[in-house]
């Protein structure tokens, strides 16, 4: 299997507001979370989430590196402390966005308030879309997915669509000590390697206006 690779990739100029931006080779696509060590280090030492991983509760997971970093304050936050890159099949990761709704209101996508309730209900995932960050965590003008498991996907997740678990919290670290040096250079050149994930067209039509 093709691993992916960690380079620099600048956001292009003419970036869409809803897009997703993913590091993912031909069969895995990476997304971040941050968890307390105790749950963080033994995951990432086994490769797979442990029993003690809560399969009946909500997690979330972020195809962006940055929004993560801006959510766990590069792995500073009181219980975000172990950041760990996931890589989970392309395949659970599209069947996730394909059943999942968009977790606010939006008019021009559901029919009221009532059925957006009802769906929001029953579906297994939910999506959110955050501003994007750059390399100090400013926000930018277009939006990063977050994309929450529950039910069956958050089982799925854990127990079938994982491939491969890494903590990256040593890599946060270092960048963000070249942030703090104001070598934005020698961060960039660390960030892992990001580019528009390939959807088909109209898939993601249920999960942003």
């Amino acid at each position: 299997m093709a691993r992916a690779q960690q380079c620099a990739h600048p956001v292009p100029v003419t970036e869409p507001k809803h897009r997703i931006r993913a590091l993912h080779t031909d069969s895995t696509v990476t997304v971040y979370q941050a968890y307390p060590p105790e749950i963080g280090l033994p995951t990432a030492g086994e490769g797979r989430f442990p029993p003690v991983w809560q399969r009946d509760r909500m997690t979330w997971i972020k195809p962006s590196f940055l929004w993560m970093m801006y959510r766990c304050g590069w792995g500073t936050k009181e219980g975000q402390e172990t950041v760990l890159a996931v890589e989970i099949t392309r395949e659970g990761f599209e069947w996730a966005l394909a059943h999942a709704c968009l977790s606010h209101y939006e008019h021009r996508l559901h029919t009221d308030r009532t059925a957006w309730k009802r769906q929001l209900k029953r579906a297994p995932a939910r999506v959110q879309w955050d501003p994007e960050r750059d390399l100090r965590l400013r926000p930018l003008p277009h939006r990063s997915l977050q994309l929450g498991l529950a039910g069956e996907a958050a089982r799925l997740y854990a127990d079938e669509w994982t491939v491969r678990i890494t903590d990256v919290t040593p890599l946060a670290h270092t960048i963000h000590e070249h942030v703090r040096d104001g070598d934005l250079d020698a961060a960039q050149r660390l960030l892992p390697h990001e580019h528009p994930y390939p959807t088909q067209d109209g898939s993601l039509a249920h999960l942003h206006r």
